[in-house]
């Protein structure tokens, strides 16, 4: 059998012969659309933010006016996921259209994607002014102006909220330019720059990716203080007790006392309860950057003829089963925001149930712009079945999301799972552990594991063979990795919870059937 790195050489063999062939093809495509038809469109990312975290989705105390009235004035995805939770992989998808096993950048450490074709690329070919903003993080060693942009404004790695000295620097157009304050406010300025400075007869493309909401948290000055009064509970479900792990994998109770769990946040002594409280400090920058944005727009007369996204690249858990972090399938690390304004074509106010994810963004805009969704992707356009001209029985009906275990975060394991409109199934690999089953209609918080339950071995069954069936026609029955250069982080912490012991289901007293 090939090896793996045999598939991905001809992999990008062939898609270095076909990226031109493709332009071509897509190019005329695209430019049947009458420019005067092809909306604009403004794709703001925020990193890390859960799918809770906005006004409007009934938060305690969390205040974002401006994105409430993104949502008042266009649609909320209630069920937009990614496809992995983690940085790196989950932009690469946004980007790309592809799942983690066909774009090959499976963690945060190696990501190469010289032979990788982006979505924007496809724009530039269509006539779009394409420029980006903030964030990158795939190869965090280069801050290079990548391809499909015609304007760039990026760091290297995670950048900082303030700029540590003088030596920090953002790259703008291939050139090193001082940062000189606040990060979030200061793409946004960089942003709204460039959009003054464009044709006005051509269509634009702006992709604003905002180091906000990523830790180590640090709100601006004029957020420092907010919440400070504001008392912050617990998830129940990060409470150490029997009850809350019966039938739950040891890996998750175990995680517990690790780098991403409550007993030893990142092997310190961290308020997780405080931690937050800054999170959301943060967002309130965020927040403003989007009101700033939409204000330009209107002020310019451009709001009608164009769409705006609001996305999280993966969510967060703060105490959730007694972890923190992402990277794990429940539904506080996988299921993010997803708010869109798109006059003429979503309704104010409206609600989009449908199961959509991160792949589908490329399509989606493409779309928009003219261009058939080029088959190297793995998405599809959302734009028919959130406009109610798709019947749902046309759309997905689940959700393939996949995890590949890192070197450097031991403490969780490689997984796949399907998320349907009820039921999620959860399949570990190279561990010895129980799988998952959770009836989100009736355990959203996922707190019952049914997979042993006698009534639901059926869809256990049914669900394990879709999930394996999915991986199978899709090329991904393989995991990949990287060079382990370390132990990574695996400590814990002496005095914080014990191991996990084994599930009952898998003990028995005399042999294998007692």
């Amino acid at each position: 059998m090939p090896s793996l790195s045999l598939h991905r050489t001809l992999a990008a063999l062939l898609l270095t012969l076909s990226t031109a062939i493709l332009f071509l093809s897509f190019e005329n495509k695209a430019m049947s659309a009458e420019p005067g038809q092809r909306p604009n469109v403004v794709f703001i990312l925020i990193d890390d933010m859960r799918f809770d975290a906005m006004g409007f989705m009934g938060h305690p105390f969390l205040k974002t006016p401006q994105i409430d009235a993104m949502a008042a004035n266009g649609a909320n995805f209630t069920q937009a996921f990614v496809t992995t939770s983690l940085c790196s992989p989950s932009r690469a998808s946004i980007l790309t259209g592809q799942y983690m096993h066909n774009h090959g950048v499976v963690d945060n450490n190696d990501t190469d994607m010289s032979d990788t074709i982006f979505f924007p690329q496809y724009l530039q070919q269509a006539g779009y002014q394409t420029g980006f903003f903030g964030k990158w993080h795939m190869g965090g060693g280069t801050d290079a102006p990548r391809p499909g942009f015609d304007q760039w404004v990026s760091f290297r790695g995670q950048g900082h909220y303030n700029p540590p000295g003088p030596k920090w620097t953002l790259n703008v157009n291939g050139k090193s330019v001082p940062q000189k304050g606040y990060i979030t406010d200061e793409l946004t300025d960089y942003a709204i720059d460039w959009l003054d400075s464009l044709d006005r007869d051509k269509p634009f493309f702006l992709y604003l990716s905002h180091k906000a909401v990523h830790a180590r948290f640090e709100p601006a000055e004029r957020h420092k203080d907010l919440y400070s009064d504001v008392e912050i509970e617990a998830p129940a479900s990060q409470a150490n007790t029997d009850e809350n792990y019966a039938g739950k994998p040891m890996w998750v109770k175990n995680q517990r006392n690790s780098w991403h769990g409550v007993d030893f946040p990142y092997h310190s002594s961290l308020n997780i309860k405080e931690y937050y409280r800054d999170y959301c400090r943060c967002m309130n920058a965020v927040d403003d950057s989007v009101g700033r944005v939409r204000d330009y727009l209107k002020q310019q007369k451009l709001n009608d003829n164009t769409v705006v996204m609001l996305m999280g690249d993966n969510g967060f858990l703060f105490g959730e089963h007694g972890l923190i972090d992402k990277r794990n399938a429940y539904e506080e690390s996988m299921r993010v925001p997803l708010v869109v304004e798109a006059p003429g074509i979503l309704a104010p106010g409206s609600t989009v149930d449908a199961v959509v994810a991160n792949i589908d963004i490329g399509p989606t805009i493409l779309e928009l712009a003219g261009i058939e969704t080029p088959e190297q992707m793995d998405g599809m356009s959302f734009l028919r079945i959130a406009s109610g001209k798709m019947d749902t029985k046309d759309w997905r009906k689940h959700l393939l999301y996949e995890y590949n275990w890192e070197w450097n975060f031991p403490q969780t394991p490689t997984m796949f799972a399907l998320r349907g409109e009820r039921y999620k199934f959860i399949q570990y690999h190279g561990i010895w552990d129980t799988d998952e089953l959770y009836d989100l209609e009736n355990d959203p918080h996922e707190m019952k594991n049914l997979i042993h339950e006698s009534g639901l071995q059926s869809t256990v069954r049914d669900m394990r063979n879709a999930l394996n069936q999915e991986l199978k026609q899709r090329g991904a029955m393989q995991v990949p990795f990287g060079a382990k250069r370390g132990p990574g982080a695996n400590l814990r912490l002496e005095s914080g919870s014990k191991a996990a012991p084994f599930p009952d289901t898998v003990l028995r007293e005399k042999d294998g059937k007692q």
